[in-house]
């Protein structure tokens, strides 16, 4: 009988496939068994199911806020002849920050008295006339004709005043004008804004135009902090939630603020959402043009979460250490969302209640890549 030719091999050489070592499976590669003492030290816990806070963190700016600010020039044109008012000083609402000389000013005043005089006159021609009228000595066309005078003196008169309003004097400026008949070319530049100026484009001597914005006055007791959100994390970001601002000029403190505008739009150049918030700053601490990240968190609906630290990196990819039975551990690939928090949302690879190496995952890793170098 002829015996097959493997079992004439292994007659002739009995120890031909002695050094011949079995390919260890990838079930084996990633199993391993955790000697007593490292079993003592590893901590196992069950996977959980928790409410995991979404944080978004975007880089920004502080800016002012808009909504309070001022920019000052003057209502006329003129000649600055005085300024009472320079950078980093706190003004009121109403206070002189310069004067102009204007001859424009007065040769408006000019008009509105010689207004005032036609009107004073032509009251008291009506008055005449209207004597002269019940004495038939004059036509009713006549008197007709003196009332019409007067009505288009009065006129002149109140475009006057209006005029002079229009180019900065007040009502009692006026009523001083028409009472004591002075005229002051003098235009005071004054405050529309309670606050801070931060800007004067303003130098004795110079031409002033109402065109000017001589100066830059701001509240600073509230500011906006501006940033840029990627498209695809605009709809994490709700308008009218609060969020927190890290300033790291002042060392890290978070301050709370609230979101009041999200971009209807994405820039078509940074692909980006423009997100601002405002933030309360009464002791002006907070400058304009400080760095700044906008942190907004959000609870997302509850899920799977393993603490950070029981991931291991094997390959470029995250895996975690399943317990088995008593000392036997198996590495298993999982993926997992973003770290927040010294914790990981797991997406996949793992399910509620399997126990994991959540403290000691390092060294159960170097004591299985042992195993196989041996």
């Amino acid at each position: 009988m002829k015996l097959p030719l493997a079992w004439m091999l292994a007659l002739i050489l009995p120890n031909a496939w002695a050094g011949i070592a079995p390919v260890p499976s990838q079930a084996t590669e990633l199993s391993v068994h955790a000697p007593p003492a490292l079993l003592q030290k590893l901590v196992i816990e069950p996977v959980a199911e928790a409410h995991f806070t979404e944080t978004l963190r975007l880089p920004g700016r502080v800016a002012l806020d808009e909504h309070r600010v001022a920019r000052i020039g003057p209502s006329i044109s003129g000649r600055v002849t005085e300024i009472k008012a320079f950078i980093g000083q706190s003004v009121q609402k109403g206070d002189v920050l310069a004067l102009i000389n204007s001859t424009e000013l007065g040769a408006a005043q000019a008009a509105y008295l010689k207004a005032k005089t036609q009107v004073g006159l032509q009251r008291l021609a009506v008055q005449r006339a209207r004597r002269l009228f019940e004495e038939g000595i004059i036509s009713q066309a006549t008197l007709h004709e003196r009332e019409g005078a007067l009505a288009e003196a009065e006129v002149e008169l109140r475009a006057g005043d209006g005029q002079l309003e229009v180019m900065g004097m007040s009502s009692a400026a006026i009523r001083r004008l028409a009472e004591t008949g002075h005229i002051d070319s003098m235009t005071p530049v004054t405050a529309t804004l309670t606050g801070t100026v931060l800007e004067r484009q303003i130098s004795v001597g110079q031409i002033a135009q109402p065109a000017d914005d001589l100066f830059t006055v701001a509240d600073l007791s509230q500011v906006w902090v501006v940033a840029e959100a990627p498209e695809q994390d605009a709809h994490r970001v709700e308008l009218g939630r609060y969020a927190e601002v890290e300033i790291p000029a002042l060392l890290q403190q978070r301050i709370t603020g609230r979101l009041i505008y999200v971009a209807d739009t994405v820039n078509p150049i940074t692909r980006t959402v423009t997100v601002r918030m405002a933030v309360e700053n009464a002791q002006h601490r907070i400058k304009p043009e400080m760095l700044a990240n906008m942190v907004i968190r959000r609870s997302s609906e509850p899920g799977l979460v393993i603490p950070a630290q029981a991931v291991v990196r094997v390959d470029d990819r995250d895996h975690v250490f399943v317990q088995t039975g008593g000392d036997h551990f198996e590495l298993r690939p999982v993926a997992l969302g973003v770290e927040q928090d010294g914790r990981r949302r797991v997406v996949e690879g793992l399910s509620y209640g399997q126990r994991i190496v959540v403290d000691g995952a390092f060294h159960l890793n170097n004591e299985r890549i042992r195993k196989e170098l041996e």
